[in-house]
């Protein structure tokens, strides 16, 4: 198949070109109409590569700790109109059986025959969190950091455990941080109250990443830095951001991709299963009631504090270049090189390039989505 466009994403720019798909690989990238006929001619339309999203907990009515097969699927078949490619299953901190269950479902599903996004693994939110900075998770059901208890975890999701969100200052001599080091997990500081060298000391027994920047743990101030102080002034860090200008300003985005490095930001919608649905409908999430607001976060009923999100990635990346100003090598990094790169998957997903899985997504300009490519398949008619 040979698809087409005056506008392809290669080499951090873009150029015309022309791209040859066969067996669900890039094969080729040639010059612009090197020959007179292509399948597909997008015109002006921007070709760039699959976003891939590894913090998600549902949408349309699904949460990943339901361990429901078939909504997992409605899932993976629903994200690909934001031009979803890949994704992380999310957790959210629950009872060790509702975690196994949920764990096991994801390993069944990515195991088998499913439509739509790729599950490249699971992340894994809690339960080995700080009950200060909890935000929506269920405090009934944060727990201590076990490596015998995650080890469970572990085999339950057919090893497909890719990154832990944790408490650092709770992990008592990082015996699981240095555990999931072993085992090529990327732990995330996250839902944390650790300090600026609580949280320099997991960096340097291994932590690799932050979860949702800005967002449940303790702020950045100009005397004492904080968890947040870590995101921006640690520049190799990977860190998360929610880009939906609901959990951070516009302008609190902009400072962070000015602070971060251009290969460690990493763009995440931290969706709900409420993502699909109108505003003022109420979904149960970890046990406590949500309810959608007319902006489209999502909030807690009784402690009206936000629990999640139910950004689209495309709006993302419209938020992050026409919002919040950011360049746009920048923008489109964190939602597709990056993370491959954090998931040490950049070896064959997250570019277009010859020899790399066929993960395309072609925008219009207004960022709304006109077709996706799972490894060459086209997923929307």
């Amino acid at each position: 198949m040979r698809i087409r466009s005056t506008r392809v994403w290669i080499v951090s720019s873009f150029m015309p070109a022309d791209i040859i798909i066969e067996n669900q690989i890039i094969t080729s990238i040639e010059p612009y109409r090197s020959v007179p006929e292509a399948d597909i001619d997008y015109g002006e339309r921007r070709i760039v590569p699959g976003f891939i999203d590894v913090h998600t907990h549902g949408a349309y009515g699904f949460d990943t700790n339901y361990a429901d097969p078939e909504g997992l699927k409605k899932w993976t078949a629903g994200v690909v109109s934001e031009g979803v490619t890949g994704l992380l299953a999310t957790t959210v901190t629950d009872s060790k059986d509702t975690l196994l269950k949920a764990l096991a479902n994801v390993n069944a599903v990515a195991s088998g025959s499913y439509d739509g996004a790729r599950i490249l693994g699971v992340h894994l939110e809690g339960p080995y969190l700080d009950s200060k900075y909890k935000g929506a998770q269920p405090p009934e059901a944060i727990v201590p950091p076990s490596v015998e208890e995650f080890r469970q975890y572990q085999a339950a999701s057919g090893d497909r455990i890719r990154i832990i969100t944790l408490a650092p200052e709770h992990d008592e001599n990082f015996a699981l941080t240095h555990y999931c080091v072993s085992q090529g997990i990327v732990v995330s500081m996250g839902h944390s109250d650790a300090t600026y060298e609580q949280a320099q000391l997991a960096v340097a027994n291994g932590a690799r990443s932050i979860t949702h920047t800005y967002n449940a743990m303790r702020p950045l101030k100009h005397r004492e830095n904080g968890m947040v102080g870590i995101a921006l002034r640690m520049h190799d860090l990977y860190s998360e951001i929610i880009c939906d200008c609901n959990h951070s300003t516009p302008e609190a985005l902009h400072i962070f991709f000015q602070a971060k490095d251009a290969d460690k930001a990493l763009m995440i919608s931290d969706s709900l299963m409420c993502k699909g649905s109108a505003p003022g409908e109420r979904f149960l999430f970890g046990g406590h009631w949500i309810e959608i607001y007319p902006d489209g976060s999502a909030h807690l009923v009784e402690e009206k504090n936000l629990a999640g999100s139910t950004m689209r990635m495309n709006e993302g990346l419209r938020n992050l270049v026409e919002r919040a100003m950011v360049p746009f090598d920048k923008a489109i990094n964190a939602c597709t090189i990056n993370p491959a790169r954090m998931l040490r998957m950049d070896d064959h997903i997250g570019r277009i390039t010859a020899g790399y899985d066929a993960d395309i997504v072609v925008l219009n300009d207004d960022y709304s989505v006109l077709q996706t490519y799972v490894k060459g398949s086209p997923q929307l008619p």
